[in-house]
């Protein structure tokens, strides 16, 4: 994990990607960092959360649905939404789909397996803040 300082001194927007599968996490990680985001790990929403509340001028969270402990992607989608508005959420999964009230406003559903091309689309979309350099 960075420490408070390296965080703050980052020039380039940052994404928390969650996903508890190792291959999907690293996958989805490099596909974002090749856009220009730094990348922050987690493997369930609860450390997600965590580090948001640690590091709350993170522009990108990029969630799994089904990830272990308490809080599934929806959930952590949603809290995100509120308490911090400007943060663009993307939700994927390959088993679940959202029901009405699932996904906040202001979150994008995407379904696995994804191609770069997809998340690429989806970042230009609905992020405003997402970096100008493409793969």
């Amino acid at each position: 994990m960075m420490d408070k300082e390296t965080f703050a001194n980052l020039r380039r927007p940052i994404a928390v990607v969650v996903d508890d599968e190792p291959f999907i996490l690293m996958n989805t990680s490099d596909i974002i960092s090749n856009v220009g985001y730094a990348i922050v790990e987690a493997t369930t929403a609860e450390h997600a959360y965590d580090f948001l509340q640690e590091h709350s001028s993170v522009q990108l969270l990029f969630t799994d649905v089904q990830t272990p402990g308490t809080t599934d992607g929806f959930e952590l989608a949603r809290n995100v939404a509120r308490r911090w508005p400007d943060i663009c959420v993307v939700v994927a999964s390959i088993a679940a789909v959202p029901a009405p009230g699932d996904l906040p406003e202001n979150a994008k559903f995407i379904s696995e397996p994804f191609s770069a091309e997809t998340v690429l689309g989806v970042l230009q979309e609905r992020c405003p803040h997402r970096p100008r350099r493409q793969v």
